[in-house]
C-alpha cells in the first residue's frame, strides 16, 4: 500500500483521503478534497492562460537573450554603434529589429555585407530567433 501511496500525485492522494475519510464517516473530508482539487484546477487554467496570453502577444525577450544578441552584433566588424535592438516572442520564436550605425563614407554593398553579417550571426547564434531585420544608419 506505501508503495502505492508514494506513486501518487497530490490531486491523486486527496481523492483517496476524500474517498476513504467518507468511508469512515467523515463526510466532510470529500467535500474538502473536492475544493482542494478545484483550486488545482483553477490554477492549472490561470497558468495555461497566462503563458497563452504571452505567447499571442508580443513579448520582449529576457535580458539574458538580450545581451546575447548585442554580443553578436559587436563581433561585427563595420559596427560602429548599435542604435536599437528590439526583440518580440512568437510561440517559440523570436523576431528581431535591429539598428546600427555604420560609417556614412562606406558604399551601399559595404553596409549591405556589415548587415547580412550581422542577420547571420543573429540568427545562427541565438536560439530560437527565426528572423532577424537589420537596418544601417549613417554615422
Amino acid at each position: 500500500m506505501l508503495g502505492i501511496i508514494g506513486q501518487m500525485h497530490y490531486h491523486q492522494l486527496e481523492v483517496l483521503f476524500g474517498i476513504l475519510g467518507a468511508r469512515m464517516g467523515f463526510l466532510v473530508l470529500d467535500s474538502i478534497a473536492s475544493v482542494v482539487i478545484s483550486v488545482f484546477i483553477v490554477k492549472a487554467g490561470v497558468e495555461i492562460f497566462i503563458q497563452t496570453i504571452r505567447e499571442l502577444t508580443d513579448e520582449a525577450c529576457d535580458e539574458e537573450t538580450i545581451n546575447k544578441i548585442y554580443n553578436a552584433i559587436n563581433k561585427q566588424a563595420g559596427v560602429m554603434r548599435i542604435d536599437d535592438v528590439k526583440t518580440r516572442k512568437f510561440g517559440n520564436k523570436i523576431y528581431v529589429d535591429v539598428e546600427i550605425s555604420a560609417d556614412g563614407e562606406k558604399t551601399l554593398i559595404e553596409t549591405h555585407k556589415i548587415a547580412e553579417n550581422i542577420h547571420d550571426a543573429v540568427e545562427k547564434e541565438i536560439e530560437f530567433v527565426k528572423h532577424c531585420m537589420v537596418h544601417v544608419n549613417p554615422y
